[in-house]
This record gives C-alpha cells, structure tokens and sequence, in this order.
C-alpha cells in the first residue's frame, strides 16, 4: 500500500517535472522569437537610419551647392554694383564739369551785359534772395527755393542781345524800341535751349516766362494764370518790387512802403491783377524780410555805365 503510494507520487513528480520543462522550452522559444523580432527591427531600424543620414548627406551637398552658387551670385551683384556706382560717378562728375562750365559761361556773360545795362550786380543778388524767400513762403520744398536762388539772378540775361540804343536810351521808349526791348525774354531762352541741366533748363523758364501777367497782357507769349510756371511768377512779383525800389536816371527810387502799396494796391501802370494771387498774399506776408534784404544789399551811388 505503502509502496503504491510512493509509486503515485513519484509519477506526478515526473509530470510536474516534465511540465516545468516544456514551459521552459516555450519561454525559451517565446525568447527566440521576441529576439528575433527585435534584432529584425533593429535591423530595420539601421537601415532606415541609414536611408536618412544618405538622405541628410544629399540635402547636405545641395544646399552647399545653392549655398555656393547664391555666394558666387552675390559676389557678381557686388562686383556690378561696384562697377555701376564708379559708372554713375563718372557721369554725375562729368554732367556736373559740364554745369559748371555753362554756368562759368553764363556768369561771364551776365557780367557782359552789366556793361550794357544799368542793373547793378546788387540788383542781381537780391533777385536770388528774394525769390528764395517767395518761393519757400508759398511752399515749395528747400531744394526748390534753392534752385531757384540760383536761376532767378539770370532772369534778364537776354538784355545782351539788346542795342545799345534802346537798352541804354533815357527817355521813354518808342513803340518799335519798345517791341525791340520785349524780345530779350526770348533772347535770354535761346541763349539756355537744350541743357539737360535742371539748373539751366530752370533758368530758361524764368527768363522767357517773368515778364508774362497772371490776366495775359504780359510778354512774350501773353500766357496766362496757370500758363506761367510758378517760378516765373515769383520772379515777376519781386522784378518787380527790386525796380520799384531801384533809382535809374530816369526815375527816383520808391521807399519800402510806396512799392508794397503800388504792387499790392496798383499805379495805374502796375496792377494787382498781373500777379498770381497766391504769390501776391505771400508777398504782402514777406515783404517786410524782402525789406530787410534790400538794406543788406543795397545799390551803391547810382553810376552811369557804359551806356
């Protein structure tokens, strides 16, 4: 009985045994595979990691290339800006060499003309500080009145082309001295005709235009209001008061107050009326500036010239 007993459990210890074996087995097997497994998506893994680093190295390459592509590039731009800014120099030192030049020769010939005409070299200098003043009162920009300044002392450079009969006479003029004299807006256009200098194109402009009246009974061309370039009609209004003040041998010069009233109010020969209105209100505001440039500037004893 004893022995049977023994027997029994003797077999369900081999069961038990054999039981333990084959879990052992199949948690090895199960190890073999997981291992399997994971070296496969290791593997996988590598691979990938080796598609993407062949993938970055040929990003890597191209965008070296565009980079020395974009360097090279940038370096051409540099070398024609360099280029193109020494062309542009060139031009703006020779455009500017040829300014100067025309305005050398234009000073030279306005010196001509004071042999001729009784204007003084004052007179020409105020018309320089007077429309300056203007021409910022009724808002143009700085670089505007300063070009201005420049231009508007070569208002009368036509009188050059003028006999000396009728430029220089002392009495009143007749009416075929008096058509002579009203050439010289043109005379003094001519003489500045195809500069590409905005200086001289400017100069021009003043000359033909600042004899013309804002109502068009001015000269030469009897244009009218907006017709005449601003610039021009700055010009009329302070030729204007400059010739009023002025003494010639034919005339006595007016006081500050008697010009102001004769051009703000009119003579009968001068009239509001020829001004534009809104250069006359900025002269009735600056005229006591215009006043002070007058005594800064004044005429010396009236001498005759050559005339």
């Amino acid at each position: 009985m004893e022995a049977s007993r023994s027997g029994g459990r003797a077999a369900q210890g081999d069961v038990e045994m054999m039981e333990e074996m084959k879990v052992s087995v199949d948690i090895a097997e199960l190890a073999m595979q997981a291992d399997e497994v994971l070296q496969k998506h290791i593997e996988s893994t590598h691979q990938q990691m080796r598609r993407y680093a062949r993938d970055l190295n040929e990003v890597i390459r191209r965008e070296r290339m565009k980079s020395l592509a974009l360097e090279e590039a940038n370096q051409r731009l540099m070398t024609f800006a360099e280029q193109l800014q020494a062309s542009i120099d060139r031009e703006q030192s020779r455009a500017k060499d040829l300014e100067d030049a025309y305005l050398e020769m234009v000073k030279r010939l306005m010196n001509a003309s004071a042999y001729k005409d009784r204007e003084t070299g004052e007179h020409i200098r105020r018309m320089g500080h007077y429309s300056r003043l203007l021409a910022l009162e009724v808002g143009m920009t700085d670089g505007e009145a300063n070009l201005l300044f420049r231009a508007a002392p070569m208002h009368d450079l036509g009188k050059i082309g003028i006999p000396d009969r009728v430029l220089c006479k002392e009495g009143p003029l007749d009416a075929e001295e008096w058509a002579i004299m009203k050439t010289h807006p043109e005379i003094g256009a001519r003489l500045r005709e195809g500069s590409q200098s905005a200086l001289i194109e400017l100069a021009r402009q003043v000359a033909l235009g600042h004899h013309e009246r804002w109502d068009g009974t001015g000269y030469p061309q009897g244009l009218k209001g907006d017709e005449i370039p601003m610039e021009a009609r700055i010009v009329a209004i302070v030729d204007c008061y400059d010739a009023l003040r002025s003494r010639r041998p034919y005339k006595r010069e007016m006081t500050h107050e008697t010009a102001v009233d004769v051009i703000l109010h009119g003579d009968g020969r001068t009239k509001p009326e020829h001004f534009d209105p809104m250069v006359l209100e900025a002269f009735a505001r600056a005229h006591g500036e215009m006043a002070r440039i007058w005594e800064t500037i004044r005429d010396p004893e009236w001498r005759a010239g050559s005339c």
